[in-house]
């Protein structure tokens, strides 16, 4: 991460650069460890596609994030992502 002066007369900026990386870093990091080991969680499809191709972690309707890595079929669903998902549906 470099350090920016900001000029009065620019508009742009260098401090959105470092709120940007910070926002990143501080999303990287709260990768949380728990039950979703044990369940599988409910995500929206495209951002399983965007993490199988990226990586990045995503956030579950219960709020859990993680990597997803492993084959959901094999886990029951996650209480809280389901009661989550037909609060959604009414």
């Amino acid at each position: 991460m470099g350090i920016f002066t900001r000029n009065d007369s620019d508009t742009a900026g260098g401090t959105d650069v470092l709120d940007r990386e910070l926002e990143q870093l501080l999303e990287d990091s709260q990768i949380e460890d728990g039950d979703h080991e044990r369940f599988s969680h409910y995500v929206p499809k495209e951002k399983i596609m965007e993490s199988a191709v990226t990586g990045k972690p995503v956030r579950a309707l219960c709020g859990k994030k993680w990597t997803p890595s492993r084959d959901p079929e094999k886990f029951p669903v996650c209480p809280d992502c389901k009661k989550v998902y037909e609060q959604m549906r009414k």
